[in-house]
């Protein structure tokens, strides 16, 4: 039997069906896009998706810039799907950061046995980062507080994940602003004042890991 949520992207109705229910039967959390500009509005919506499947050609954003978006935030697996098995489309799948290509027709069962060979590599290179009670699984994208899961959404995850990375240090809210946001973002640093009342509201008891410096920005630290 399988474990996590998979979300499969494809515009073909009946083969995300025929997919969607040979891994519901394998014991996997199924959530369905119709498009592009779907799968991607379903990522961004769900924190605890563990593997993407996509299929190549889709109206709006094809899965090739499906594969590329994601990528600039997230590392979760993802196996791409075409009708065409030409070197050069694959070579440029992989170019993206996709994890498997498979062409149709395929076998379910091969499917099936790739996306656990994912999931099982994915585990194995799991680290969790522990800070007084607050964990932070990177590659999974999940937190938890004394054990109990955080639902934080993607912007949220990123920041703590950055402040987290620079512990210990100072960071003024333009550092987070273009870090977090990227250097593209035109909005106001108050962007980042507005997340970090949400991210300790989420924390709740290990709000206090996320320190206000006065005149400056934010620092996270753990008690000595």
């Amino acid at each position: 039997m399988g474990a996590g949520k998979i979300l499969i992207a494809d515009d073909e109705a009946r083969m995300r069906k025929l997919v969607a229910d040979f891994l519901k039967k394998e014991g996997y959390a199924i959530i369905e896009a119709a498009d592009g500009r779907q799968a991607l509005d379903l990522f961004y919506g769900n924190n605890d998706i563990d593997l993407i499947i996509l299929d190549v050609m889709m109206p709006g954003y094809d899965g090739w810039t499906v594969c590329r978006e994601i990528r600039k935030s997230s590392q979760v697996p993802i196996i791409m799907l075409t009708a065409r098995g030409e070197e050069s489309d694959e070579l440029f799948g992989f170019d993206l950061g996709a994890d498997e290509y498979i062409a149709k027709p395929f076998s379910l069962k091969i499917l099936a046995a790739r996306i656990q060979a994912l999931l099982r590599r994915v585990q194995n290179n799991r680290t969790v980062r522990s800070f007084d009670g607050l964990e932070i699984d990177e590659q999974g994208r999940y937190v938890y507080v004394d054990g109990e899961p955080v639902d934080l959404s993607p912007k949220e995850f990123e920041l703590l994940l950055y402040l987290t990375e620079n512990a210990g240090r100072a960071l003024s809210r333009e550092q987070i602003l273009n870090a977090v946001w990227d250097y593209d973002y035109f909005g106001d640093v108050r962007t980042v004042d507005t997340h970090i009342k949400k991210l300790r509201l989420k924390l709740g008891e290990k709000s206090y890991l996320i320190q206000t410096v006065r005149g400056l920005g934010y620092r996270f630290e753990v008690r000595k």
